[in-house]
């Protein structure tokens, strides 16, 4: 993902914007904490709490933060009716999160937006980068993908470690092969989930509760939709 970091800029100039520089941040679908890293260094005041289920990220994640009182991790499944009641706080300036919550299908996410909707304060912010296909343009979405998995191809070939091969070193990994198996064990190879359109999520999250929702940053593949409350 090689604009990776100029989305997280983005949504950090965004966070900055909105609720200032010192918010109290959900990090949805956390995974190792890159965006909790990311907001931390740039602002040092922010306090952080990150949510994710995979027992593997969440290990690399507690080990990354250990001694950091800004940030607190939790695990919930997302998709449970009661996950927020795991949360420290009831309330945030901003929700982040960022290439995760297409691992659900619409379903399910429309349901997660209206929770978020409950937790994100009058005035603050979620922010959702992540895959959302325009199915209206087949033909700019077959050669953009072409392109980007001949990038990709072209990085392995120099020596990039892909998606299975990065999970086989977790799973070799003395202080990870045990994360590494539960986390499979409760998602398999990979989540059925679903890529619905920008405007998808921008409609979705107005129902949900957020007075405005539209795209602040996009690449040819991905769009960083910013909702504010």
């Amino acid at each position: 993902m090689p604009d990776r970091e100029e989305r997280f800029r983005v949504m950090l100039d965004m966070v900055e914007a909105t609720v200032g520089p010192a918010p109290r941040v959900l990090d949805l679908a956390c995974g190792t904490g890159s965006i909790t890293d990311r907001l931390l260094r740039r602002f040092p005041d922010a306090r952080s709490t990150g949510v994710d289920l995979d027992p593997a990220l969440l290990t690399i994640a507690r080990g990354s933060f250990a001694g950091d009182d800004r940030v607190t991790f939790v695990t919930a499944d997302l998709t449970a009716p009661d996950w927020t009641d795991a949360l420290p706080h009831t309330e945030y300036d901003a929700v982040l999160t960022a290439t995760a919550l297409h691992w659900l299908r619409s379903g399910p996410l429309a349901t997660l937006y209206g929770h978020l909707a409950r937790l994100v304060r009058d005035g603050g912010v979620l922010m959702n980068a992540d895959h959302m296909i325009d199915r209206t343009t087949p033909r700019i979405n077959a050669a953009e993908r072409a392109h980007r998995h001949s990038v990709m191809d072209r990085a392995k070939e120099g020596g990039a470690v892909d998606w299975a091969e990065w999970w086989a070193l977790a799973g070799a990994d003395p202080a990870l092969a045990g994360p590494t198996a539960r986390r499979f064990e409760i998602y398999g190879e990979h989540a059925d989930g679903e890529t619905p359109s920008l405007q998808w999520h921008a409609e979705t999250l107005r129902s949900a509760g957020f007075g405005e929702a539209r795209a602040v940053w996009s690449s040819p593949s991905d769009s960083l939709l910013l909702a504010l409350k």
